[in-house]
C-alpha cells in the first residue's frame, strides 16, 4: 500500500516508533513520531492536521525524560502546524522496551494546493487526473528527485546505539516536510509520486514506485547527494547507504517538463538545499538500476532485512 491510507476522502495514517536509544544525535523518539506520522501523510499530497498519540512507557522512565520528549513533540507539532488531540498512555515492567514506545495516527485533507497541481499535471499528460499523489503514478520520462542527502537519520541512531563517533559529528535529518510539500504542490506543481525513504532507505522506495507504478528506474550514482562522512562511516562498516533510512527526505516523482523547475525551488527552501534530480523512469530497465562512476550499469535491489536495527 502506499504511505497512508483515503477514507471518504480523508488520509489517514498509523505508525509505531521503538527507535533505540530514544535520544540521539538530532533528535528523540517525540520528534520521530510527529515528523514520521505527519510526513506519510504529506506524501500523498494530502494537509496533516490533527493527530492521536498513544504512550507506552517503562516503569522507572526518568520524569525528566518524558517531559523532555513531551516538550520535543509540542515543538515538532509547532512547526508542522498540527496538534495532538486525543491519546492514552500505559506503562509496563522494567527492562522490557529500552525506555518507551510511541504509536501515533493522524488524519489529513486534500488541499487547493493537490487540486492546483494535478490540473498542472494534465496538461502534460491528458488522460492522468488522479485525486491523489500515489506510488503507482509514475510514467515514462517522469523525473526523480531527492530533496536532500541520504543516511544521516540511520547513522546518527547507530553511532548513539553504540557509542561510535564519526569525525565531525553525523545528526538525523528527522523533522516535518508537509509546509514543503504544501508550497512545492502550489507554486510548481507537475508531481505525481512522492515517498519519504525511511526504513529500507532510498532502493526500497525506489523499487516500491518501480513495482506499483510497473516501470523501470535509473538513477545516476553520481548524482544521489551524501555527505562524506556518512560516506565514510557506511564503508568502515560494511553499510550500503542506499539502504539506511531517512527521517526527513523525499523523493519525488515529476513530469519531466517541471524538473528542472521543482529542483530550483527546492534548492532555495532549507530542507531541499542539497537536492537533486537523480534519475529518471525510463522504457529500457526492469525494476530499479543505477548507472555507476565506471560507466556501467547496476541492479538496486530491495534490502534484504534491516540493515540498522530500531532507528524507527
Amino acid at each position: 500500500m502506499d504511505d497512508a491510507a483515503v477514507i471518504n476522502n480523508v488520509v489517514f495514517k498509523s505508525d509505531s516508533y521503538a527507535v533505540k536509544p530514544i535520544f540521539f544525535p538530532g533528535g528523540d523518539i517525540g520528534r520521530l513520531s510527529v515528523s514520521g506520522t505527519v510526513n506519510d501523510i504529506s506524501m500523498l499530497g494530502a494537509e496533516p492536521y490533527a493527530l492521536a498519540c498513544g504512550f507506552i512507557l517503562e516503569e522507572g522512565l526518568a520524569l525528566a525524560d518524558l517531559e523532555r520528549i513531551l516538550g520535543s513533540m509540542r515543538e515538532t507539532c509547532h512547526e508542522a502546524g498540527v496538534s495532538i488531540v486525543t491519546g492514552d498512555t500505559k506503562v509496563v515492567e522494567k527492562g522490557t522496551l529500552g525506555g518507551c514506545l510511541i504509536s501515533m495516527s493522524g488524519i489529513g485533507r486534500g488541499t487547493v494546493a493537490l487540486d492546483e497541481n494535478l490540473r498542472v499535471v494534465g496538461g502534460f499528460r491528458s488522460n492522468f487526473k488522479p485525486r491523489w499523489i500515489l506510488d503507482g503514478n509514475l510514467a515514462a520520462g517522469d523525473r526523480i528527485i531527492l530533496s536532500g542527502t541520504i543516511g544521516d537519520h540511520g547513522l546518527a541512531v547507530l553511532s548513539a546505539q553504540q557509542g561510535l563517533t564519526f569525525g565531525s559529528g553525523i545528526r538525523s535529518d528527522v523533522r516535518p516536510l508537509n509546509r514543503l510539500v504544501q508550497r512545492m504542490l502550489k507554486d510548481v506543481g507537475g508531481v505525481v509520486a512522492m515517498k519519504d525513504p525511511t526504513r529500507g532507505g532510498l532502493a526500497d522506495a525506489l523499487n516500491e514506485f518501480s513495482e506499483k507504478s510497473h516501470v523501470g528506474i535509473l538513477i545516476d550514482e553520481d548524482k544521489v547527494p551524501i555527505k562524506e562522512d556518512v560516506r565514510i562511516a557506511c564503508e568502515m562498516l560494511g553499510l550500503d547507504p542506499f539502504e539506511v533510512g531517512n527521517e526527513g527526505k523525499m523523493i519525488i516523482g515529476v513530469v519531466k517538463e517541471r524538473g528542472d523547475e521543482l529542483l530550483k525551488f527546492l534548492k532555495a527552501t532549507e530542507e531541499g538545499t542539497d537536492a537533486e534530480i537523480i534519475g529518471s523512469v525510463v522504457a529500457d530497465v526492469k525494476g530499479v538500476a543505477m548507472q555507476t562512476v565506471v560507466g556501467g550499469r547496476r541492479i538496486i535491489p530491495r534490502p534484504v532485512g534491516d540493515p540498522v536495527p530500531r532507528i524507527c
